[in-house]
């Protein structure tokens, strides 16, 4: 598996795993199957393990925290705060207070059972919190050894500038795919600038990506694509039709429409790096040949004809989600 480096350092596999969906979102969970998925991963070189104490809420980070439970040092492991939860899974709230910060890394290494995070994200940005504060409590966690790199998620230039300036910013994490090109307008130039590294999740669309139908209808109990904007109703047919434009690319290069759409996310820069989620080992290896994809610039060219980047129907969340991302 090839490494990329992310900024101050971080060196990850070319790939990541996010491990989101193994406990909430996408239907109902394996265990088994989900930390099986885990540590053929880390069997595979895929070291970059992406999970958040929202997701679940808390028994991902549980889980991951199993997995790779006596292979610590084969891990670059990252986890996130600041999507509030409670216990029953009740939203609280965006939640950028420094006592909460410090109170909710003990936390998620108490479940991860670790010493230390490697990448530590703020999730989302708490607009009623100056960022210089809440990255005041994040840089008090890399002096006292809990953390070790610092990152932050769905961010605008301007807030990932001043929170650079508090302390270093090792990666930006932000939905980026074929039918999410957002982080073009800009961010992407200025985590160059900075030297920040990018991080893209849902690389694959949330499984729209895919020539599976199972990926892209999310019909299963706990399945958000349920209702989300892009899956349903008209949108969902519109957007389907962009998909056909793929699979007839990928049969021309003899690989799968997921593949193809890892290798676009691959192809955007050595300081790119996709997460793709799964929870079965079969996905798993088939993400993995994705790094074996070359896409030549004519390749790349009709790629980006066949899904224009104005061209998918309906927001990458509900009206309310899309109040907290380019914070």
């Amino acid at each position: 598996m090839e490494r990329r480096m992310l900024g101050q350092g971080l060196e990850v596999s070319a790939q990541g795993l996010g491990c989101m969906g193994m406990s909430e979102f996408y239907g109902v969970g394996d265990d088994v199957e989900s930390i099986a998925t885990i540590r053929e991963a880390l069997d595979s070189g895929v070291n970059f393990l992406d999970t958040a104490d929202m997701y679940g809420p808390f028994i991902n980070e549980e889980l991951v925290g199993r997995a790779i439970a006596g292979r610590r040092d084969e891990v670059v492991l990252a986890t996130k705060f600041g999507n509030e939860r409670g216990a029953d899974g009740s939203r609280i709230g965006i939640n950028g207070q420094p006592a909460y910060v410090v109170k909710a890394c003990d936390d998620s290494l108490r479940r991860l059972g670790v010493d230390a995070i490697d990448l530590y994200y703020q999730h989302r940005v708490d607009r009623t919190v100056p960022i210089e504060e809440t990255w005041g409590a994040l840089k008090s966690l890399v002096e006292v050894g809990k953390v070790r790199h610092l990152g932050i998620s769905e961010a605008s230039s301007a807030t990932l500038e001043r929170a650079h300036a508090v302390h270093p910013v090792t990666a930006l994490q932000s939905e980026y795919s074929l039918w999410t090109r957002d982080p073009e307008d800009g961010v992407l130039d200025t985590c160059r600038r900075l030297g920040v590294g990018f991080v893209a999740y849902s690389p694959l669309g949330r499984g729209f990506l895919t020539s599976e139908s199972s990926n892209r209808e999310g019909t299963a109990d706990g399945d958000f694509r349920k209702h989300h904007p892009r899956f349903t109703g008209e949108a969902y047919e519109k957007n389907l039709a962009l998909v056909a434009n793929l699979e007839a690319i990928a049969t021309d290069k003899g690989v799968t429409v997921a593949q193809l759409a890892l290798a676009w996310v691959l192809s955007r820069g050595a300081d790119v790096v996709p997460i793709p989620g799964t929870k079965r080992r079969k996905w798993l290896r088939q993400n993995i040949e994705a790094g074996s994809v070359t896409l030549s610039d004519g390749d790349i060219a009709a790629l980006e004809a066949a899904i224009p980047r104005d061209a998918v129907t309906g927001d990458r969340y509900h009206a309310a989600g899309m109040k907290n991302v380019n914070g």
